[in-house]
């Protein structure tokens, strides 16, 4: 990272604190070194001298939020917004295992993280002392690397370890339990200017020969395919893979963590793929020659029956920074670990040397015949209100620099299909774990980040009941987000499953007891507003896009019946899809 002189100075003031410090005022003055803006978290006893060493100076805000849990998704809003780490603070006990699922959610993302935690002191752990858990036993499993830190001569090692670790190689969050006897011993404060770690090494050029056999096999391709992932997000390498489209001309398709990373509107762009993805990126997917991968992880999700996909004669290509992804769920046949964006721009080098170009017309005849079967088409007509003309509306109220941030669930799915991202970092939703409630934390995180841009929340009643007393947060800092609540009175995703796979016995997913939005709105001190029409859709959408200085609810109460298609059941292949309700049987 290059940084201004104003930086550099502040680098160098909190590396270089004249002095003992508290293991706490070292916390603190490890996170100015690394230019942390913002610390999302909440307090409690074992915490407490971190949180005094806090109020006591200015450079690092804090953020109280209303749960742990609202700490993490915020935290981890904000890295995915701007590239930057996304740093929680909690205190021992259930402090740490509310932010399970915050840490969890990340590592699934590969969101660059560090999570720092309090703990009892040194000599009661393991004694079940009031608060007490394992914390880096129960994180261990769900982070990229954790530390427990006995001295307080460790803390700015550690620290710079950290970060180092959660923005390297592949990205994922940290975690650092610091005792609380720690956190109150004294020592010298000399933060690292680097760190080296001999075990852990984080490529950046590609194999040449691998390369090589890689544009070969592209040049050769009669029905080449570029399968797109969040990875290519992660390594801001958007620009280079529009590079290398422009260059070869060839189909594409992203990932729901992959959208934005190339125009969502392009025609060269087929859709997302897998379980609710496009028939076109789908049957692609299946019957394409070579398959270029990017910084995505064949999930079940994406490419269905693994058995079935590989019993496909195709040339994969996967190009990755984790050496553990390659071959994990599907044998490649070219595999190369690099970064993404220095990679890709290698490989459009050597096809820039090729001479002999492919004859693509009947393969993309082929996906104009997918194309024509138009699958996401629905019926517009009437006053019945569904989600789809919603998200059309607000796609046209809205520039391509706004940022949207989504919860879990059926809306989620729509707005994939229906928004047509044109940038990365514009959308912001939990891939891997599927965390229902990350949404408004992450539409806190993301203005915070970003307060240039429009952040809109779009949720489900089910999902904006998980953290939804973040409404606070926003009003306490003037954290101005818009919420779009797409209001069906059920667990949307799991009514769909349960009608779909389960005959229509809908156990438990329906919402007997919804409380009235706008009022909850309002006694958070906001603006709360309910459209139930189809003629007031457009004009509450830009009550909702227009207003700048309030936080914004606007429920929407949809047609419960409306499903996501196409679908794919879980354990199906690519070409067994669910294009409406007729294909059900």
């Amino acid at each position: 990272m290059n940084h201004n002189s104003e930086e550099l100075e502040i680098i160098e003031t909190a590396a270089a604190c004249d002095g003992d410090l508290l293991g706490a005022e070292m916390i603190v003055a490890a996170l100015r070194a690394e230019l942390v803006q913002y610390v999302w978290g909440y307090p409690g006893g074992a915490a407490l001298p971190i949180y005094d060493a806090l109020i006591q100076q200015n450079h690092v805000r804090h953020i109280l939020v209303r749960h742990e849990q609202g700490a993490l998704h915020a935290a981890d809003g904000f890295a995915r917004a701007t590239g930057q780490v996304g740093v929680a603070l909690v205190t021992s006990g259930p402090g740490v295992t509310n932010a399970v699922t915050g840490i969890a959610t990340a590592r699934f993302d590969s969101i660059p993280m560090v999570v720092i935690a309090a703990n009892v002191p040194t000599n009661l752990i393991g004694e079940d002392a009031f608060q007490e858990c394992d914390a880096v036993g129960i994180t261990r499993p769900i982070t990229k690397h954790n530390f427990m830190v006995r001295k307080v001569s460790e803390l700015p090692r550690v620290l710079k370890t950290a970060f180092y670790l959660a923005t390297s190689g592949r990205p994922g969050p940290v975690f650092v339990d610091v005792p609380k006897d720690v956190l109150v011993d004294r020592a010298p404060f000399a933060y690292p200017q680097s760190v080296q770690i001999r075990s852990y090494s984080s490529p950046k050029h590609g194999h040449e020969r691998q390369i090589q056999r890689a544009a070969d096999a592209l040049a050769r391709a009669k029905r080449p395919y570029i399968y797109v992932g969040g990875g290519v997000v992660l390594a801001d390498a958007a620009d280079s893979l529009k590079e290398l489209v422009d260059l070869v001309g060839f189909p594409i398709t992203t990932t729901l963590m992959g959208l934005g990373a190339f125009p969502g509107t392009d025609q060269r762009n087929l859709g997302m793929p897998g379980m609710h993805g496009t028939y076109e990126a789908n049957m692609a997917m299946h019957n394409c020659d070579v398959l270029l991968a990017l910084g995505a992880r064949f999930d079940d999700r994406v490419i269905g029956n693994s058995e079935e996909f590989s019993s496909v004669n195709r040339t994969i290509i996967h190009i990755d920074i984790d050496p553990s992804s390659i071959s994990k769920r599907v044998k490649v046949d070219i595999p190369i670990v690099a970064d993404l964006r220095i990679v890709i721009s290698q490989l459009a080098s050597k096809l820039r040397r090729i001479a002999t170009r492919q004859d693509l017309t009947e393969w993309w005849s082929a996906i104009s015949a997918w194309r024509a079967r138009e699958c996401l088409a629905y019926d517009n007509v009437g006053e019945r209100l569904r989600p789809q003309f919603v998200l059309e509306q607000l796609r046209q109220l809205v520039d391509d620099d706004t940022i949207i941030c989504s919860d879990v669930g059926q809306h989620q799915m729509w707005v994939a299909q229906y928004y047509k991202f044109q940038k990365p970092r514009r959308w912001i939703n939990s891939g891997g774990l599927g965390t229902m409630g990350v949404g408004l934390p992450y539409g806190i995180g993301a203005k915070l980040g970003k307060p240039e841009s429009d952040v809109i929340v779009v949720t489900g009643d089910g999902s904006i009941q998980m953290c939804i007393q973040e409404l606070s947060t926003c009003m306490q800092y003037g954290i101005n987000v818009k919420v779009l609540c797409l209001n069906n009175r059920s667990l949307g995703m799991v009514r769909q499953q349960q009608h779909v796979d389960h005959r229509g016995r809908y156990a438990h997913s329906y919402m007997e007891s919804l409380p009235d939005f706008v009022k909850l709105a309002e006694a958070y001190g906001h603006v709360g507003l309910r459209v139930e029409t189809k003629g007031a859709v457009h004009e509450a959408l830009r009550t909702l896009v227009e207003t700048r200085d309030r936080t914004v609810f606007l429920e929407v109460v949809i047609d419960p019946s409306e499903r996501v298609w196409p679908m794919i059941r879980s354990g199906m292949g690519l070409t067994q899809m669910l294009l409406n309700e007729d294909d059900i049987g």
